[in-house]
């Protein structure tokens, strides 16, 4: 961008008329805009400051307004004074909202979409609201040591440093309108004030009394502050489309982070003398016996959030400084997805569909927790079922509800496991069976046998790849011929996250970065692109994940490999002699069209 040196110092009063005490009038839209260069800081005339394009233009170029229309429009800024952009809008050429956009253009900085945007509780908090509301500036999220805010006047001298100032940290900045930024103000401050009183009110009546019993704590009212924050903590686990929420304490504090896209964030920070009194409140919601703290324990919330039906499961474990509480946020009225939107290939994609098309056998999907297991089998359930066949499944818990499919949800401690489950499916004239989750022997055995006898199975293990479940199930003890003679195909995945298209910017990789990709066979490429972080994304960079996928197909000569009990890499080579396109190689495709970055393939997958 080119550069010059500010040498008139009202070239920066560009924006709205300020007062006495230097900050901007109450703002209004006609405060904004005139059509003449930035200066980043006019207090120093020896600074570089970049040439903007002038306004006028831009909204040229935005189609907004032609020629003519702003030489009339500059005549009578001539005669009349005021700013430019204030007469277009009282001459109702264009809204305030196209004044964002233009002024985003103008300056290089992200227009926010503040309707779709979560707000980071803690970095709201950085700004006091009477500031925020004074000054039209939103801080909605922290990533990598910065802090996101939103302004609608980016013409103020020396903005960025004094907001840096204010929040202690570099900033990167949006623009938004008055009116937007206005709505979010109201329903970001509202989340944070719900919180800050909730934290006062416990530590004020605390101070009052002895510590709560168990017994009180399970009769509080739903004023209590307690209840306050636990609802507050899953309201803002929907806005942000949470898979779990982590409910850590820290010694000194409890930190609440929600995992979003697979990755986690932190998202509220409570005193440390809040943390029994919030997992006991969690425990009573689960129906868990709230005394024992000893051991881990698990549970289950079936509760409405912001109209939204939530199944919540419930797990804690004793650490050092107190019961650390996960939760698994399944959101019942999430769309469940078909295979044509999973994110496989195209080839993947054939191969599979031919795989489950199958009458009888086996299909294993195979992938860490999180990996997007349970969300393939669902697709596949939905791609084979019909009325012509008996669709069971037993799973731990039942996720997503199927109107027209028989779902059983274990319960070990009434003696109904996945093993037991199964044993009473195969009595119930099945055709096809799911079966949650293989975790040992006799249920992997069960199982085989099943789709050795003319069932359709399909199933989950814990494996890094599509080869590496075969040797899985040799290892649990299953004999190597009634493995070759059951399974169709297995899944190898992961879910990855995609680059932020809001905020997509060319960049340049690191040098290991790069030499990974170079060494994996990565196609050639001159520019790289990621998201830089914008409100959109929260900051991250990332919205939304995508699966990567590979398939080992069980042919003859891979069944002899299996039989013989081929070494690993026998099985792999020849799985991809005959097609199978490896998971890094799916991902490196993902690069190379820009729909994630080379860091994140590292992340998730680095299989070498």
């Amino acid at each position: 961008m080119a550069l010059r040196r500010s040498r008139d110092k009202s070239a920066g009063l560009i924006g709205r008329q300020t007062g006495r005490d230097g900050l901007p009038h109450p703002p209004n839209a006609a405060d904004l805009l005139s059509d003449m260069p930035l200066s980043t800081d006019p207090s120093d005339s020896s600074e570089l400051v970049p040439i903007r394009p002038q306004l006028g233009n831009v909204f040229i170029e935005l189609g907004l307004i032609d020629r003519d229309v702003l030489d009339r429009i500059l005549a009578v800024q001539e005669k009349q004074g005021g700013f430019l952009g204030a007469l277009l809008i009282q001459e109702g050429l264009i809204t305030e909202e196209q004044l964002a956009d233009a002024l985003a253009k103008q300056f290089s900085y992200e227009r926010a979409s503040l309707d779709k945007a979560s707000f980071d509780p803690g970095a709201v908090s950085l700004i006091d609201r009477k500031i925020a509301e004074q000054r039209l500036i939103l801080a909605i999220s922290r990533s990598v040591g910065r802090v996101h805010i939103v302004v609608a006047d980016p013409t103020r001298p020396g903005l960025e440093k004094e907001l840096q100032k204010l929040v202690r940290s570099p900033v990167v900045l949006a623009i938004a309108s008055p009116r937007e930024i206005e709505a979010a103000i109201g329903r970001a401050y509202s989340t944070t004030q719900v919180v800050s009183d909730a934290v006062r009110v416990f530590e004020a009546r605390a101070a009052e009394r002895a510590p709560t019993s168990t017994a009180v704590l399970g009769e509080v009212d739903e004023s209590a502050p307690i209840i306050q924050v636990v609802a507050t903590i899953l309201r803002q686990a929907v806005s942000d489309k949470a898979s779990d929420v982590h409910i850590e304490p820290m010694g000194e504090r409890v930190r609440v982070r929600n995992r979003v896209d697979g990755a986690l964030h932190e998202v509220l920070s409570l005193p440390q003398s809040m943390a029994q009194a919030l997992v006991s409140r969690i425990k009573i919601m689960a129906d868990m016996n709230i005394v024992e703290r000893r051991k881990p324990l698990d549970g289950q919330i079936q509760t409405v959030v912001e109209g939204i039906e939530l199944d919540v499961r419930v797990s804690t474990t004793p650490t050092q400084h107190g019961e650390k509480t996960v939760l698994r946020i399944l959101d019942k009225s999430r769309a469940l997805y078909d295979i044509a939107t999973l994110g496989m290939a195209p080839d993947t994609a054939q191969v599979y569909d031919e795989i489950i098309r199958s009458p009888y056998g086996m299909v294993v999907c195979a992938g860490p927790t999180g990996s997007g297991k349970t969300t393939t089998l669902y697709a596949s359930l939905m791609a084979i079922n019909s009325d012509e066949i008996n669709v069971t499944t037993v799973e731990d818990p039942v996720e997503y509800t199927f109107p027209t499919i028989n779902q059983i949800n274990i319960h070990e401690q009434a003696g109904l496991t996945f093993a037991s489950g199964l044993r009473a499916i195969l009595r119930q004239d099945p055709d096809a069976i799911l079966v949650g989750e293989i975790r040992d022997v006799e249920t992997a055995r069960i199982a085989i046998q099943a789709a050795l006898t003319g069932h359709f199975v399909l199933s989950t293990i814990h494996a890094t790849d599509a080869t590496s479940a075969l040797h899985r199930f040799l290892d649990m003890g299953i004999e190597s011929f009634l493995l070759a003679s059951s399974m169709l195909g297995v899944v190898g995945q992961r879910l990855i996250r995609k680059s932020c298209l809001h905020c997509l910017e060319e960049y340049e990789p690191d040098i290991e970065d790069l030499a990974f990709y170079e060494r994996a066979g990565g196609k050639p490429k001159d520019t790289f692109m990621k998201g830089r972080g914008c409100s959109a994304c929260s900051g991250t960079g990332y919205s939304g994940r995508i699966g990567v996928y590979e398939i080992l197909r069980l042919t003859n000569e891979m069944r002899e490999l299996v039989v013989r009990n081929a070494t690993l890499e026998e099985v792999r080579t020849l799985a991809v002699q005959q097609g199978m396109v490896p998971m890094r190689d799916q991902a490196l495709r993902l690069v190379a069209d820009d729909v994630t970055t080379i860091a994140e393939v590292m992340r998730t997958i680095y299989i070498l």
